[in-house]
C-alpha cells in the first residue's frame, strides 16, 4: 500500500521565548517554486524581522533544504527541517519569523525554540494521509444500484459522481489494494452483470 503524510492547506502558531517572538508558518507544497514564492512572500511580510527561517520537504525527487537565515549555522533552519523528517512529512514548507528580544538564547536555546516554532505550527495544522487509489467507473442498472455505494464505502472507497441516464454510472475511487475484493463482491451482487474498470491511479486522502 503506497502512501505518505502530509498537511491541508495553511496554518501558524507563535510562542515568546525570552521576550523573542517566534511566528512558525506553515503551508503544503508540492514545487519547489511553490516552496520558494511562499519564504518570499513570508520575508515580505515580515521584512522587518530578524531571522526568517524556513526548511522544505517535497515527495518528488525527496527534495529537502534549509537556511538558518544569519543564525549560527545548525541552530535553525535544520532543527525545523528535522521537525519535519521525524514526522514524516513532505510536500510542506516552514517558515518561521523571529523578532529578537534583547535576550540572547544560546545555541541550545535557538535550537529548542525553532523546533518547538515548527512542532506547534505542525501540531496546528494537523497531518493527512494520502493513499494510492484506483480511479474507478461501473455501469449498472437501478436496481443494482442500490447496493453499490454501500458497498463502495465498505471497501473504504468514495463515490465521487453517479450519472443518471438509461443506467447508473458509478465514478469512484478506492484503495487500490481493495479492487479486486470489490469486483469480487460486486459480481455477487450482480450475477456477474456488473464490475469496476480502472481509469487511472491517484492519490486521496486515506478515510479514517
Amino acid at each position: 500500500m503506497e502512501t505518505y503524510i502530509t498537511v491541508k492547506g495553511f496554518d501558524e502558531d507563535s510562542f515568546v521565548e525570552k521576550r523573542s517572538k517566534f511566528i512558525g508558518y506553515i503551508k503544503h507544497v508540492e514545487t519547489e517554486k511553490e516552496a520558494t514564492d511562499f519564504i518570499a512572500e513570508i520575508r515580505s511580510k515580515h521584512w522587518d524581522a530578524t531571522h526568517n527561517v524556513y526548511a522544505y520537504s517535497l515527495r518528488k525527487n525527496q527534495i529537502k533544504r534549509y537556511s538558518d537565515d544569519n543564525e549560527p549555522q545548525g541552530t535553525a533552519g535544520m532543527p525545523v527541517l528535522d521537525v519535519l523528517q521525524k514526522s514524516n512529512v513532505v510536500d510542506v514548507v516552514v517558515v518561521v519569523t523571529r523578532y529578537f528580544g534583547g535576550i540572547l538564547l544560546g545555541g541550545g536555546g535557538l535550537v529548542r525554540a525553532y523546533s518547538h516554532s515548527a512542532s506547534i505550527a505542525l501540531k496546528k495544522i494537523g497531518t493527512v494521509t494520502m493513499q494510492m487509489c484506483s480511479e474507478c467507473e461501473l455501469s449498472c442498472t437501478y436496481t443494482q444500484y442500490g447496493k453499490i455505494p454501500a458497498t463502495i464505502a465498505s471497501l473504504d472507497g468514495v463515490v465521487d459522481d453517479s450519472e443518471f441516464t438509461d443506467n447508473v454510472k458509478v465514478k469512484f475511487h478506492i484503495p487500490c489494494d481493495n479492487l479486486i475484493k470489490l469486483n469480487e463482491i460486486l459480481s455477487e451482487l450482480t450475477c456477474g452483470e456488473c464490475s469496476a474498470n480502472e481509469l487511472s491511479k491517484s492519490f486521496f486522502e486515506q478515510k479514517n
